[in-house]
């Protein structure tokens, strides 16, 4: 099954997607890798990209891989962002690639949603340079909210 409609969802659901310009290059429902180009409008006092940008490239695509790994349970439940810890590791200048990876199997989500709980899981990110050196890490946790009905 093809999972190109959760770019696109992403860009017309979330503006600051296509402000910033992320790219989606890989969206399959365990892993999403995104890329993020270098603009000077981005730029910290150091000359490479702002926290908040960084941060932004590694939630946006953690959020598409929650997208792509539960899209079967969105008429039930919404996914919403719990709790996030970043840690940067060397200064990011220029363009940079985030991977975002499910740290656990969507079967065990799915099913203690299924059993009436509000679960939550995490998807590590890693945000690369254009030299393919680790700049940052990122874990985000987020939960599925059953939707009111």
């Amino acid at each position: 099954m093809s999972l190109d409609w959760v770019a696109d969802a992403m860009k017309k659901t979330v503006p600051w997607v296509s402000t910033a310009g992320v790219e989606f290059l890989e969206v399959t429902p365990t892993r999403v890798t995104c890329s993020l180009p270098d603009r000077e409008a981005h730029r910290n006092h150091v000359g490479g990209p702002h926290a908040a940008v960084i941060f932004g490239l590694a939630e946006t695509a953690s959020g598409a891989l929650a997208l792509a790994a539960f899209a079967p349970e969105m008429a039930r439940a919404t996914p919403l962002v719990v709790r996030s810890e970043i840690h940067y590791r060397k200064l990011a200048l220029g363009p940079l690639t985030t991977t975002a990876t499910l740290t656990r199997p969507a079967a065990e989500v799915t099913a203690e949603l299924d059993a009436g709980t509000r679960p939550e899981f995490t998807v590590d990110c890693t945000i690369h340079n254009a030299e393919g050196t680790l700049t940052t890490e990122l874990a985000v946790t987020w939960t599925l909210r059953p939707n009111r009905t």
